[in-house]
């Protein structure tokens, strides 16, 4: 009997895909060889790289957002963090800035009953709550950190970025003191993230404070959730970028409002991240801020003191396809190996990072060639750091994650909650996610915002502080198996203050790395501002060469695994 027509032409089409799977291959790239099964017995749990031992340590905070019915949008978007030793004992100490309820610290801040809070480190990740007697407790609703020696007394002092007016406070030996009136820094308005740097190479740090929108309580507008009910508004919803600020400074604890001089008045924003560097390789620092919404902006300055906004010539305020993402969190370092700075800007779910490979004259977005994009893209991500946690020499990548608009109804848990991402390096700049999510045993899911990073426990592997929005503070300990050898360079300037803005170059077996000195990138962060480099298997670092801000440059040679080495910029001869 002869078969039907259809099941002919069927057999036909079956035969020319099974012979197409067959002689594709040979086309072009081969496709490898199918992995092996691996037996059942073979399988082992992934090792944890964090453990969060933020309760046992004394790190207790919550920050605060004040959350009601209302949805005022700075509810959603803080808080930050910073690293500093402020008492001079040498190890980290834990700076906290607080929310409250916006509408009270917005009418009275001294009414506002959360403060900020300082938790003294005693050298081994144990904490306690100094607050109290230190003057660091400002009570306005805040945003985000900056640290800096503004006068030059070896103390590390802080800029709280805050909704309303921001505060200056100045460390006198272990004590603060609000010194906002006197120093001319107390911007009214809505600040995120800050950055302390040498602006105009003249010895002293000037500071840059981005702006996020023009709001006030009375001007809040309400917006809905596509899950049904109201939510918090997207910046775009406002139409009311702000005019990010920047103050040089005097001496003496004085800044002046240099904004409109400089010519940073020339553009407005939504300004949220923040990080310095000197990304045309002309001696000088540049600015490059992540404006949620909008375009990007790079400062690039000028020799008579001007700076000029060239993110758009430069390729590195819209990603590949031309679109402005939700920019939150930034870092800068050397990716690449190739001796200049390269910048990660995160975003919002939907929207992957944006990795900008600086090659010279120019920035590309390489995000989708290095598997950060698929990683990533999942989350809305805030804080990150591009961080060796596990020593191999290959930079990795930490993401502090929440979402900013609800992605599940209200049931009691948080709606705004995601798990952080961690992404190891590796060769042939790729990333590939760690399981469990974070890096931890179980994934920890929050509403997670800033993040500082470094070695609170001084054994060579770098921690983690994580904001979280009305939920407790993470701290991650580094508990990575089979860390590789390490080094940390403690570079300084002639005063004794840490040479922000310096580089750091070194031959590591065939590479040359290239790591900046800096306390601000993340998002309303401020970070450990020596430089970390994981060595994997090699016991020192060869070829070190230092170049100072000033612009000279100083060979120091090899350099021994396992140590904290301390430099010093000598005077000039």
């Amino acid at each position: 009997m002869k078969r039907p027509l259809w099941i002919a032409l069927f057999g036909v089409v079956l035969f020319g895909v099974v012979l197409f799977a067959v002689v594709l291959p040979g086309c072009g790239e081969s496709s490898p060889p199918a992995p092996a099964p691996v037996p059942k017995t073979q399988t082992a749990e992934p090792s944890p790289w964090f453990e969060d031992v933020a309760g046992p340590s004394g790190l207790d905070f919550t920050w605060a957002s004040g959350a009601d019915a209302r949805f005022l949008m700075p509810e959603i978007v803080g808080g930050g963090v910073a690293l500093l030793d402020y008492d001079a004992d040498g190890d980290l100490d834990v700076y906290f800035v607080q929310g409250g309820d916006v509408d009270v610290a917005w009418d009275d801040a001294e009414a506002n009953t959360a403060h900020n809070q300082l938790f003294r480190n005693d050298g081994r990740m144990q904490f306690t709550n100094v607050t109290e007697g230190s003057g660091a407790g400002d009570g306005r609703y805040g945003m985000g950190v900056a640290v800096g020696d503004i006068d030059g007394d070896a103390d590390p002092d802080l800029y709280i970025t805050n909704v309303g007016r921001n505060t200056m406070l100045r460390n006198d030996g272990g004590t603060f003191v609000d010194i906002t009136e006197s120093s001319g820094t107390g911007h009214d308005g809505w600040g995120a993230s800050a950055a302390f740097f040498d602006a105009d190479l003249d010895g002293d740090l000037d500071l840059y404070v981005t702006n996020y929108l023009e709001w006030n309580p009375d001007t809040e507008i309400t917006c809905f959730s596509p899950l049904g009910g109201e939510d918090y508004c997207s910046p775009r919803n406002y139409l009311a970028p702000a005019i990010d600020v920047f103050y040089r400074n005097l001496g003496g604890g004085r800044f002046e409002n240099a904004t409109v001089a400089c010519g940073f008045d020339s553009q407005t924003g939504t300004g949220l991240g923040v990080v310095h560097g000197d990304w045309n390789g002309d001696l000088r620092p540049d600015i490059f801020v992540a404006n949620d919404g909008m375009r990007d902006l790079l400062w690039v300055s000028r020799p008579d003191g001007t700076w000029a906004e060239e993110g758009m010539n430069r390729g590195c305020s819209l990603d590949d396809e031309g679109v402005a993402k939700a920019g939150m969190g930034v870092d800068t370092t050397d990716l690449d190996d190739d001796g200049d700075l390269d910048i990660i800007v995160c975003n919002l779910t939907g929207e992957s990072d944006s990795i900008f490979r600086n090659d010279g004259d120019y920035f590309v977005d390489i995000t989708g060639r290095t598997g950060v994009r698929a990683a990533t893209k999942h989350a809305t991500r805030f804080g990150l750091g591009w961080v060796d946690f596990d020593n191999d020499g290959r930079l990795d990548l930490y993401e502090a994650n929440g979402a900013v608009t609800r992605i599940a109804a209200p049931a009691g848990a948080d709606p705004y909650a995601q798990a952080d991402a961690l992404l190891r390096g590796q060769e042939g700049l790729r990333f590939s996610p760690v399981t469990p999510a974070g890096g931890t045993s179980d994934s920890v899911v929050l509403t997670s915002r800033g993040a500082a990073f470094g070695d609170l426990d001084h054994d060579g592997g770098v921690d983690i502080v994580v904001v979280n929005k009305d939920a407790p503070a993470n701290l991650y300990r580094n508990i990575a198996a089979d860390r590789g050898n390490w080094i940390v360079l403690d570079l300084r300037a002639q005063d004794g203050r840490p040479a922000i803005g310096a580089l750091v170059s070194a031959r590591l077996g065939a590479r040359t790395l290239t790591r900046p000195v800096q306390r601000a990138s993340s998002y309303m962060a401020s970070n450990d501002p020596r430089v970390h480099i994981g060595l994997g298997p090699a016991t020192a670092l060869e070829d070190v060469t230092i170049q100072w801000p000033d612009g000279r440059s100083q060979t120091i040679g090899s350099l021994q695994a396992g140590r904290v080495h301390l430099m010093q910029q000598a005077p000039p001869k």
